[in-house]
């Protein structure tokens, strides 16, 4: 019986060590800290042994192999040893590839906007009635899914870090949206690292695959220049035609795959702001390629409602409108947000920084920032990006934040909560942050 130990005890180890438990592996969960109440019943339940609190090395470094947690670096002690005893590291979408069977995966990675595209080509496929099931970083763990409910289709949303550890793992259907820099902290601070690990998404693809890309992102561009991809490619662009792929030009949405082409008007869009327009553009090929009709298409793409955490409109309190944007992890999220805004602006920023370069967003900020309120237990970098340019206010709590931010807008105005940076320093993620700071909208 093959040994696998699963190292750590989230939404990801847990589905695959259900998954591994299920397929007949000899399975052992390990997690430094503890697990939440709900995982730990499960994993009981299905008879896999969990060890909490602790690493055993005897076990660890005597599997078969291992499936790392995405949170993992590699340069964790446990990963180093691992590696220099030459024992295989997998991901758990890696693992749930093995078993998927005849499924076919679309797969979305990117920078920034990858959940609201994964969910939007989820929305694309149901509207069509495809039995299908939304995977990855949102939802549920693939290697759940597989286990517990298998369906023919996996729409899934996949970060570098899941990427990193694949090995055959090989979308039919691969998007790649932006690349911009983000997580260096993981990549020793190169970025060449982390764009290997984005194109990550193709190394497995045959010429019957087809590869969706931003054609206007330069660094994609360069990159394809300069390495080969086997799959078919489907470029999207707001600059230029493209024969196959998307393109959109006076305000006109262009989607050709195959012979049949499709146009809509971007004013039917139901998300709004240009980088949701290359989010719609993305998901509208996806379908294309999936021989979706058109008129579903265009329906999934009117009705789809925004997510939550992300540009979500909170209330409007004496004239002030409240904005959560708490998904803006980094800087070009930030930069997205900003860009949509139309009136002034009270700006929240800040948490754990990712070695963040705040002159991206300078020139937004000086046309549209009316002020900007510190969210972080460290707010230094911000304060030297931005003193002398608009006032800055330093607080330790959601409900400071918005409290500062309400006291200096005036009616007419918007609080945006788009913080560009990681939540880990006051709250558990970015959504326990997203929820603090609309209950705290409320208690106004």
């Amino acid at each position: 019986m093959k040994k696998l130990v699963i190292l750590g005890g989230g939404e990801s180890g847990v589905g695959a060590a259900l998954l591994a438990k299920q397929k007949g592996y000899d399975v052992v969960l390990m997690d430094e800290s503890s697990l939440k109440e709900g995982y730990r019943n499960e994993l009981k339940a299905a008879g896999v042994e969990l060890i909490e609190g602790s690493i055993d090395e005897d076990k660890l470094l005597s599997a078969d192999e291992v499936v790392k947690s995405p949170g993992i670096p590699e340069k964790n002690v446990w990963v180093k040893k691992l590696r220099a005893k030459g024992v295989p590291i997998i991901s758990e979408i890696e693992l749930a590839y093995r078993y998927k069977g005849d499924s076919k995966i679309i797969a979305i990675t990117g920078s920034n906007g990858k959940s609201t595209t994964t969910s939007l080509i989820y929305h694309i496929c149901k509207t069509a009635e495809l039995e299908c099931a939304l995977v990855g970083n949102i939802g549920y763990s693939f290697a759940r899914q597989v286990a517990q409910d298998p369906k023919p289709l996996y729409v899934a949303e996949i970060s570098s870090f899941q990427l990193d550890d694949i090995v055959t793992f090989r979308p039919d259907i691969a998007l790649l949206l932006n690349i911009t820099e983000d997580h260096l902290d993981r990549y020793d601070y190169k970025f060449e690292n982390y764009i290997r690990s984005k194109f990550r998404i193709t190394i497995n693809q045959s010429a019957s695959d087809y590869f969706i890309y931003n054609l206007d992102d330069e660094v994609i561009t360069k990159y394809l220049e300069q390495n080969q991809i086997h799959s078919i490619q489907l470029p999207m662009s707001m600059k230029e035609k493209v024969e196959k792929g998307g393109y959109i030009q006076a305000d006109q949405l262009h989607v050709k795959v195959e012979s049949e082409e499709q146009s809509m008007s971007v004013y039917d869009f139901a998300l709004k702001g240009k980088h949701n327009q290359y989010n719609t553009m993305a998901a509208s090929v996806a379908g294309a390629t999936m021989d979706i009709r058109k008129s579903k298409i265009r329906e999934a793409v009117e009705t789809f409602e925004n997510l939550e955490h992300r540009s979500e409109a909170v209330a409007t309190v004496r004239g002030v409108e409240f904005i959560n944007d708490s998904k803006a992890t980094n800087v070009n999220s930030t930069w997205y947000a900003l860009e949509s805004m139309t009136k002034p602006t009270i700006l929240i920023l800040g948490g754990v920084d990712k070695g963040n370069d705040y002159s991206a967003i300078k020139e937004l900020v000086h046309e549209k920032v009316k002020a900007i309120v510190c969210m972080g237990v460290d707010n230094s970098k911000i304060h030297e990006a931005f003193d002398g340019e608009v006032k800055l206010i330093d607080t330790g709590s959601a409900e400071n934040a918005v409290a500062a931010a309400y006291d200096l807008a005036s009616p007419g105005d918007v609080v945006l909560l788009s913080p560009a940076c990681a939540s880990f320093d006051l709250f558990k993620n970015y959504e326990d942050r997203g929820k603090q700071f609309k209950d705290a909208v409320k208690n106004l």
